[in-house]
């Protein structure tokens, strides 16, 4: 066994343990598989990663490292908060990108860019695959989590490596006053995640693919949600009993794929905060903003809340 730089780092929060935490073990050379699976489970956060070198053909096209992302329970191909607090680790050890401004982070997905503007760091939402889940599946997802039916605005499969359910209710109180039965959800979806925002459309009909120009909705007052500060237009939960996280306190993948679903359907505006983590004592902080080229970003803070050595 190996002494290894180890940080702990709060991620989608610039006030420390009111995000999401992240185990990073800053050098997993020569870890087997199980080996990093026994850590994660062993620090039984929701995530814990491992820094590698990039793989030859990554680096051949600008990677700057390679990530492996752990649950408790399995490996994840790709994960939000995960890349957000592995590229603050990885930055706060001296760690320099190839490109000026861009970090390029390989992960099991592919590669994914990362941009950082000021202190804080975004990385481009990746390719999202969505379909719409069967309605007995939806009725079994309601009652577990205490809903009405006509409480859920819509729903969709969001696949972006990870897959998971998601759901639009039709407030933002109504995902805060959710009381879950965790025993009921698990075996209907790895995981589960709740959006609500105020401005909703009032049926599923309503929801339909905007063209281009509508996706900002405009200058109109419901695209003018505070975006330069910390006041959210949007709440989410997110619930992964399947993988042995009841509730997560932010969930980078799951807010990613949101994003990109909701604006392409003009039901969000181009650029909004999203809150996570409420209901749990956390104040998580998740900034969207799409590009003019139609490219989602997910933005957070991160800071580092323990480093030291790790014995793997």
């Amino acid at each position: 066994m190996t002494p290894r730089a180890y940080q702990q780092v709060d991620v989608f929060t610039r006030i420390p343990y009111l995000g999401n935490a992240l185990g990073v073990v800053m050098d997993g050379s020569g870890l087997s598989d199980e080996e990093m699976q026994a850590f994660a489970r062993w620090t039984n956060l929701s995530e814990t990663t491992f820094l590698l070198p990039p793989s030859p053909a990554a680096a051949a096209q600008g990677a700057d490292y390679r990530v492996r992302i752990f649950t408790p329970a399995d490996e994840l191909p790709f994960a939000g908060h995960p890349t957000l607090g592995s590229c603050h680790a990885w930055l706060q050890a001296g760690g320099t990108p190839k490109a000026a401004g861009t970090i390029v982070q390989e992960c099991a997905k592919g590669l994914v860019k990362l941009k950082r503007d000021s202190s804080r760091l975004a990385f481009a939402a990746p390719s999202l695959q969505r379909s719409t889940p069967d309605s007995a599946l939806i009725a079994e997802v309601a009652a577990a989590l205490g809903l009405r039916t006509e409480q859920i605005r819509a729903a969709q499969w969001l696949d972006n490596g990870p897959v998971w359910l998601g759901l639009l209710l039709d407030s933002m109180d109504t995902v805060l006053d959710l009381r879950p039965d965790h025993s009921a959800l698990k075996g209907l979806a790895r995981g589960i995640g709740v959006a609500g925002m105020d401005s909703a459309p009032e049926a599923p009909d309503l929801i339909v693919r905007s063209n281009r120009e509508a996706r900002a909705f405009g200058g109109s007052s419901s695209s003018s949600a505070a975006t330069l500060d910390d006041t959210p237009s949007i709440e989410v939960r997110f619930f992964a009993d399947d993988i042995g996280v009841t509730e997560d306190p932010v969930t980078g993948s799951f807010n990613a794929s949101l994003a990109q679903w909701l604006i392409a359907d003009g039901i969000a505006p181009a650029r909004y905060v999203a809150a996570q983590g409420t209901c749990i004592g956390r104040a998580g902080r998740v900034f969207i903003e799409q590009d003019a080229h139609g490219q989602v970003w997910v933005g957070g803070d991160s800071v580092t809340c323990i480093e030291g050595k790790v014995t793997l």
